[in-house]
């Protein structure tokens, strides 16, 4: 009964866990592994008589990795909605806690949409990850508010106060990744007037509308390639997070 044994190992990916290492996959080899002198093994797998490993680069260039984080990110806000919509759900979180989040995955979803591309769609990125997320395509592709705004009491006004606060966060979010085309920041500025518009009651001189109508002004003397230069984007980002402050204080004083 001394036989010897040949098996041959396939190629074989490492688990997922492993594969982000500085950007790089690492794949075994095909080995051939001769295994002995008996049919019986000393150990469930065969051992590999060359351990060399061999890369796979997921990148070559910073476009590219680009591309990777873009996507990563998007994966994320959709695993995360869905998990916050599932603990919302359960009455594991207070509906200021959920509202507060979830505007904020709505508006970090639009801008990280935008980056797929005009050939992708969110649906077919979710549907080439095997994503099942139908909580999270519900609330980001469908309903595009929070849960517990939309089913209050005063659902218009609730809508219209939600829809301002994520354009809000989204302009702002578009300034902190240092998004400044202008063919960027208008559209993102065009939906923040016409949600400002829908608030009601507010006076003709309102702060907010102002400097959003401002900007409009100079963003549509400029050309859609053109960029804003780093003092222009400060000054912005200030105007915008001092117009947010003071359409809160005006809600406040609605209550």
């Amino acid at each position: 009964n001394n036989q010897q044994l040949l098996v041959v190992v396939p190629a074989c990916r490492e688990p997922t866990s492993k594969l982000q290492e500085q950007g790089k996959a690492k794949v075994l080899t095909p080995l051939l592994v001769i295994a002995a002198k008996s049919n019986i093994m000393t150990s469930r797998w065969p051992t590999a008589l060359d351990q060399s490993l061999s890369t796979i680069d997921l990148y070559e260039s910073h476009t590219e990795r680009k591309h990777y984080d873009n996507r990563a990110n998007l994966y994320a806000i959709i695993m995360a909605t869905e998990h916050l919509e599932r603990a919302y759900a359960q009455d594991c979180v207070t509906n200021a806690e959920y509202t507060t989040e979830c505007n904020k995955l709505i508006s970090q979803f639009k801008i990280a949409e935008s980056a797929l591309g005009k050939n992708e769609s969110t649906e077919s990125f979710m549907k080439n990850y095997q994503m099942d997320c139908p909580r999270a395509v519900n609330r980001l592709l469908i309903m595009g508010v929070p849960e517990s705004l939309r089913s209050s009491d005063d659902g218009d006004r609730a809508l219209t106060v939600a829809t301002t606060v994520a354009n809000f966060i989204t302009a702002m979010d578009v300034l902190k990744l240092e998004q400044l085309d202008v063919d960027v920041l208008l559209p993102h500025l065009i939906d923040l007037r016409n949600s400002l518009v829908q608030i009601s009651g507010t006076p003709k001189d309102w702060g907010p509308m102002q400097k959003v109508e401002n900007w409009l002004v100079k963003l549509n003397f400029m050309r859609a390639h053109d960029r804003i230069d780093e003092n222009d984007s400060r000054q912005l980002y200030l105007d915008l997070d001092s117009a947010y402050s003071e359409f809160n204080q005006y809600l406040k004083t609605k209550r």
